[in-house]
């Protein structure tokens, strides 16, 4: 017997099973409703947040420029600038870099995973170094609050 008894923390079989999250665990799963609208939302978002459907947009807009231009009033300059211009391509761009920050977290989160599981891996070695010298240490026969001999 060891002069200490190791209980792995109930945690970590929870977390081996689990593996790291990632972005795409924390869609919806629930309703019917909820899978759907998850679906919906991210065949939407997987559509417009490409770059093709930025200069999409922005040929969208480009249409009615000249509109905005002969009409002489800058107020009409500005309105076509905000609502046709840098919103509508400005969307699916935001949309395509928060993809790549989410891949990027992902990454990230794999690796921090991975990095915790091979400090798990070395602290149960260093438990199991620590079982063998305490199974050197102690005399046969002797109780775990014994004298060690020297």
């Amino acid at each position: 017997m060891s002069l200490y008894e190791h209980r792995p923390h109930p945690h970590i079989i929870r977390r081996r099973a689990q593996g790291p999250v990632k972005t795409a665990d924390q869609h919806a799963t629930g309703t019917a409703l909820a899978r759907f609208n998850t679906r919906l939302g991210l065949a939407i978002t997987a559509a417009v947040g490409t770059m093709v459907c930025a200069y999409v947009f922005l040929a969208i807009a480009l249409v009615s420029l000249p509109s905005a231009i002969s009409s002489g009033s800058l107020t009409i300059l500005v309105a076509w600038l905000s609502s046709n211009c840098i919103q509508l391509v400005l969307l699916p761009v935001i949309i395509v870099g928060q993809n790549a920050q989410a891949a990027a977290a992902d990454k990230r989160a794999e690796q921090t995973y991975l990095d915790a599981e091979a400090i798990l891996a070395e602290v149960m070695k260093l438990q199991e170094h620590l079982d063998a010298q305490d199974k050197m240490l102690r005399p046969s026969g002797n109780s775990p609050g014994g004298t060690v001999a020297r």
